[in-house]
């Protein structure tokens, strides 16, 4: 199954220009870096979905926390540090 998980944008590792840049993710205290490209305007500390590898969204962080909570409830975060999100 395939879907987008809300995490914490806690670093800009790297940044080509104000468009393509890749930042450190918190999913739960699990590290990840992401592709930023598709949410130019995302700061450090915004809430962020994502999907294979790539920010798709900021989003709140209250729904973000419950979103999370839902996937853990449901089992779909047993495994996060192998989740294929990169």
């Amino acid at each position: 199954m395939c879907l987008s998980i809300p995490g914490k944008l806690i670093e800009i590792t790297a940044q080509l220009d104000e468009t393509f840049r890749i930042g450190k993710v918190s999913f739960d205290g699990v590290l990840k870096e992401v592709s930023l490209t598709l949410v130019p305007a995302a700061k450090i500390n915004d809430y962020v979905m994502v999907h294979v590898g790539a920010a798709i969204s900021i989003v709140d962080e209250v729904e973000a926390k419950k979103t999370f909570e839902i996937l853990k409830q449901l089992g779909e975060l047993d495994d996060l540090h192998n989740l294929d999100i990169n």
